[in-house]
């Protein structure tokens, strides 16, 4: 198979540069969207084998996953796999996630930050468990850690960010349902969750951002006439965790 790797960047001149240094020997077909960064941060990875898109202005993460799906799939990616350009994802992870896309050539991988959760900043745990509840009752099956940018897309997934207008935080919910809705579920490889000192403050805005989330999600659930049937079938299942390579 052969992969794509998108990564959203907005100001991360000082991370985004050593990010590449360990990507780039991997065989992957990489490409970074500028999201409208002031700090030089296309600037500082000119020199490097890598794809590049700009937008003028700041768009949001969803709008930058937009257009680097797309990219990607104009280049025959058979997958394409997501990952954020703030140090928080481990390029040590990428081996297990593309493992089990391979495993499981159908579904989305979604690298959940499982291990040293209890480092991740209260806030954000209580806004990714409201997330996660509410985005497993519109997907009619079990979801950890929703608000994971670390994937891994089947082409056929990645095809559906046309039908997924979110331009924030937001679209990679969205996605997660008009997946679900083409019978597209989830696989979970658990990875790292990296909050070091050093790391700047996340974009995500735990209370915005939930309360965008939130309301894309239930507007989802009502229009589908609540989807009692989803919440049924939740019953006794667990998430799918793929198993080591």
């Amino acid at each position: 198979m052969k992969f794509a790797l998108v990564i959203p960047a907005l100001n991360e001149v000082a991370t985004l540069r050593s990010l590449l240094l360990e990507i780039t020997t991997m065989d992957l077909e990489v490409i970074v969207v500028d999201d409208g960064s002031t700090d030089g941060t296309l600037e500082s990875i000119a020199d490097l084998p890598v794809r590049t898109l700009r937008h003028a202005q700041r768009q949001g993460k969803g709008a930058a996953l937009h257009d680097g799906l797309a990219l990607a799939l104009s280049l025959g990616a058979d997958g394409v796999m997501t990952m954020d350009a703030d140090g928080q994802h481990s390029p040590g992870d990428i081996a297990r996630l593309l493992a089990a896309a391979r495993q499981h050539p159908d579904r989305i991988v979604i690298g959940a930050r499982l291990i040293g959760r209890e480092h991740q900043p209260a806030s954000r745990r209580r806004a990714n468990a409201v997330a996660d509840w509410f985005l497993s009752w519109a997907c009619g099956h079990p979801l950890v850690d929703t608000q994971s940018g670390h994937r891994v897309y089947p082409r056929r997934a990645a095809a559906l960010a046309r039908a997924c207008p979110a331009s924030g935080f937001d679209f990679e919910a969205e996605i997660l349902i008009e997946a679900a809705a083409q019978g597209i579920n989830t696989v979970v490889v658990p990875i790292e969750a990296r909050y070091a000192p050093g790391l700047r403050p996340s974009h995500f805005a735990p209370v915005a951002d939930v309360l965008r989330i939130t309301r894309l999600v239930a507007g989802r659930i009502l229009r589908g006439g609540l989807m009692l049937d989803h919440l049924w079938r939740l019953r006794g299942q667990h998430v799918e965790i793929a198993s080591p390579p």
